[in-house]
């Protein structure tokens, strides 16, 4: 079996770290292991498959002679240095804002779109968090009968701001229980703990944040439906990890609730956990509790959207996905996988 030189940009942070855990996990078969950071970092190492890896700073001249690289930088680090290992001839997974959009580089969620992956120019792109754990159980249906149309709101994790976001909520959560002064906001609009914050991004003249609008149009690129129509509203809760998502979509063909549960039972990538009357509530509905730090996609809460004035033609449903893995560092390492054949 080959053996492949494999780098992570960004390897000191909350889904880097990740990244190589998964890299285990997907038993990618790796020759040589490199991991860049910032120059603060150099010198540090990180113990893998029983080897001690030291950490290296990012340039450009670092790429050659990698075959993959998986990006978890920012995204000014990220449009200066991935296409340099474009160049240096490594495929490139990058989990930064900075290319997705661009019509020449695939966009993919490898449950929907994988075969995406296969028409690359050397830069793959790898969906914002929420856009991929709305799009695992939306496919199936969209399969079955067609979406046109989206409303969602979603409930994200303080991880969605990595590793500093979840330290800032401990220390809040902490200082609340010792009874202290909360310490100020840094990586959050406001304080989170015991709060929510309905901002996630800046805002456009319309009055929507940079995030909501993520699912519309990466949602468009991703499943090819360039019409489709997507109303977000995201919302930071106090969480650690594990995003949640209430979402209604409408259909342009007949689906029975039945029917919904099946596709959603059978699909790929998803768990349906949807039994009103089970005894405890962590096997009637998904709750990020039982889904962080895991890949599947929970799904239940599904049923018919009685505000839609066909009644065949809307379902409403509640999903919760692990930020960190599968919003981020397992959907890359997937998709590497689907080119390390």
């Amino acid at each position: 079996m080959k053996q492949y030189t494999i780098a992570v940009l960004g390897a000191t942070g909350a889904v880097g770290t990740q990244m190589l855990q998964c890299l285990d996990e997907q038993q990618i078969p790796i020759g040589e292991l490199r991991l860049f950071a910032s120059a603060r970092s150099v010198g540090k190492t990180v113990e893998f498959q029983g080897r001690s890896v030291a950490i290296q700073e990012a340039r450009p001249e670092a790429f050659a002679g990698c075959d993959f690289v998986l990006g978890t930088a920012d995204d000014a680090i990220a449009r200066e240095l991935l296409p340099k290992a474009v160049d240096a001839g490594a495929i490139v997974i990058d989990n930064s804002h900075a290319f997705r959009l661009d019509p020449d580089v695939p966009l993919v969620v490898p449950e929907v779109n994988g075969a995406d992956a296969l028409n690359h120019k050397g830069l793959i792109a790898n969906p914002n968090c929420a856009t991929i754990i709305g799009l695992v159980p939306t496919w199936p249906l969209h399969q079955l009968a067609g979406v046109t149309r989206m409303v969602v709101s979603t409930y994200q994790a303080a991880s969605g701001a990595g590793a500093p976001g979840m330290s800032e909520l401990e220390a809040q959560m902490e200082a609340i229980g010792r009874g202290e002064e909360v310490p100020a906001p840094k990586a959050f609009a406001a304080q989170l703990a015991s709060n929510l914050i309905p901002q996630i991004g800046g805002f456009d003249d319309e009055g929507y944040t940079s995030e909501e609008m993520k699912l519309q149009n990466e949602g468009r690129k991703i499943m090819h439906l360039p019409d489709l129509r997507v109303n977000c509203t995201c919302v930071r809760v106090p969480v650690f990890r594990s995003h949640s998502e209430s979402i209604t979509l409408e259909f342009e063909r007949d689906i029975t609730v039945d029917e919904a549960r099946a596709a959603l039972a059978a699909a790929p990538g998803v768990k349906l956990v949807d039994d009103r009357v089970a005894p405890s509530a962590h096997d009637r509905y998904p709750m990020p509790i039982d889904t962080s730090d895991q890949d599947l996609i929970w799904v239940g809460r599904v049923r018919r959207d009685i505000s839609n004035p066909n009644p065949n033609r809307g379902i409403t449903f509640w999903c919760c996905g692990d930020q960190i893995r599968k919003g981020a560092a397992t959907n890359a390492v997937q998709i590497l996988k689907l080119l390390a054949q």
